[in-house]
């Protein structure tokens, strides 16, 4: 079990200096640090008397790491690669990437690359564990609206260190810096430990679902007759879909929410919703509204909106599209605009699920008042306040943000047409497309299901045309998302099935209830025990 060892606490108070090594609680003029220990709740509060700046807060717990015991990190969004290490496994960033390829690209905004080190230490965010056999020591933050608390094996130094990622935020009166839950257990134990200790649940009424997105076969390349000709393919099957999701492609620009690209859809978006809504299925959407693309009216004309930062013009989210950028979430004009995008999109359009994507651009930049983990919990309220009714499927989030606020949530990168993607992109950032990568991410975050939020693994790609996957490959992703997912997306279109397909397809609909045991990865091999009907069954696929 963990051992607490020390706090580390350093503050700025005008032009000076504070700096602490403690191990029990604080007190002088300018503030007041209270470290408690209660069973398996530790936490740390901070009473200011006038203004600080936090510059550091990092508590150090010893731990004896042992050969054997597996290490499971959750990385900082949906889409970075989140599996369980062995003690002495690595964490590659990007440091390795020609300096011109990660500025022309700029990688470093898809994830954790500008405030976190990499090198020996491995580190995740919100939560992890330490593995042995069925016996889980697991660390949880309590407090990831006050900021994210980074996980950090120190298994050289014996130590795991709990950093909050606050440098350079002010502070005044109470503040909550570390609140974490340390306990040990049984897997279902702990997690269920874990989200009754934060008092959250899935949002009530959420059930499972089953459908198509467009992204996966056709991309942005799609239109009023490809959406028309596979809404047929899914009326076509047997068994009932729930969800018909038209993804990015319908808009002129990403930004430009309500500038429908007219020649795509002449009809506009409300009448390809009640098209589906008339064949009997919940019409979903893609956005992402906290960026614009560099094409759009957007930026063209409202670069007030966007976030700013001394050394640059603007900040870039990325480099999908034109390149896009960061809107200022704190703006109350971008607010208004969200608002009434959401609005309009629900109540006029007629689409009850929102797809809402790159979520993690709210929160690229911290202010000196908010950390990020606060500007990206806020983000998130307000999200699910203007959706109101409407079902939220949240991706490319830090997910203890979206728990209890999304319906749904991506836990994995996206998925490739082929199994690992390119040899040159296995170089690039943590947070690449790889069908691999999706499904360990599937395995390794399988407990935030009926948790935190229903989990969405991405899709599963059973067609024979446009998919480079192998037979094995393709029974692999669709039977590890049927089995640990509660979204089971395609972008099939049904009509492409032969006998095989549709035999698959039955299959693994049938395996959706299963109650998963145990997952294992060892020498590429994933092993996974799980029982149906109270029968058990072993299944081992080669990654």
């Amino acid at each position: 079990m963990l051992k607490f060892k020390s706090l580390q606490f350093l503050y700025k108070d005008g032009e000076s200096d504070f700096m602490a090594i403690t191990s029990s609680s604080l007190r002088n003029d300018k503030m007041e640090l209270d470290i408690k220990i209660d069973g398996d709740i530790f936490s740390v509060n901070i009473k200011a008397n006038d203004t600080i700046t936090i510059q550091k807060l990092c508590a150090e717990f010893e731990y004896e790491f042992s050969e054997g015991e597996k290490i499971f990190l959750n990385g900082y969004q949906s889409w970075t690669d989140s599996v369980e290490h062995d003690i002495n496994g690595k964490m590659r960033g990007i440091c390795h990437i020609p300096s011109a390829i990660r500025e022309k690209y700029a990688f470093s905004q898809y994830g954790d690359y500008n405030f976190s080190e990499y090198g020996d230490d491995m580190h995740g965010w919100s939560y992890g564990y330490i593995r042995t056999e069925e016996l889980y020591c697991f660390i949880g933050s309590l407090t990831e609206n006050t900021g994210f608390t980074q996980i950090i094996t120190q298994v050289g130094k014996g130590m795991i260190a709990l950093k909050k990622d606050c440098a350079g935020v002010d502070i005044s009166g109470e503040w909550c810096a570390l609140k974490l839950i340390l306990t040990e257990g049984r897997e279902n134990e702990v997690f269920d430990r874990y989200f009754n200790a934060l008092g959250i649940k899935p949002r009530e009424g959420v059930k499972p679902i089953f459908g198509y997105t467009s992204w996966y076969n056709h991309y942005q390349d799609i239109s009023k007759d490809t959406i028309e000709d596979d809404l047929n393919g899914i009326n076509s099957l047997t068994c009932k879909a729930d969800v018909f999701q038209i993804d990015d492609g319908w808009q002129t620009a990403v930004g430009d929410w309500l500038s429908v690209n007219s020649e795509k859809f002449p009809g506009g978006m409300k009448r390809i919703a009640d098209a589906i809504s008339d064949a009997g299925l919940i019409p979903g959407i893609w956005l992402a509204p906290f960026v614009c693309e560099e094409t759009s009216e957007i930026f063209r004309k409202s670069k007030h909106w966007l976030i700013d930062k001394e050394e640059e013009d603007f900040v870039r989210g990325g480099s999908n599209w034109s390149g896009f950028y960061a809107l200022d979430i704190n703006n109350p004009e971008v607010r208004e605009y969200i608002r009434f995008v959401i609005e309009t999109i629900v109540n006029e359009w007629g689409y009850k699920l929102l797809k809402l994507d790159f979520l993690y651009a709210a929160c690229i930049v911290p202010r000196k008042d908010k950390t990020r983990g606060q500007l990206m919990s806020e983000a998130m309220a307000f999200l699910r306040e203007c959706a109101g009714d409407a079902l939220i499927l949240a991706c490319g989030v830090p997910l203890a943000s979206a728990f209890g606020l999304a319906d749904y949530c991506r836990i994995g990168c996206d998925v490739s047409l082929d199994w690992n993607d390119k040899p040159h992109m296995r170089l690039m950032h943590r947070e690449r497309i790889s069908t691999k990568n999706s499904i360990l991410n599937t395995v390794f975050r399988r407990q935030l299901n009926g948790r935190a939020f229903l989990n969405d693994p991405d899709v599963f790609l059973l067609r024979p045309c446009n998919n480079f996957l192998s037979e094995k490959q393709k029974k692999c992703l669709a039977e590890v998302n049927a089995l640990m997912g509660s979204v089971l997306f395609t972008s099939d279109n049904f009509y492409d099935y032969s006998e095989a397909e549709t035999k698959e397809l039955s299959k693994i609909l049938k395996i959706r209830n299963a109650e998963i045991i145990s997952a294992d990865l060892e020498d590429d091999i994933l092993t996974l025990k799980f029982s149906i009907d109270n029968k058990k069954y072993i299944k081992r696929f080669g990654i």
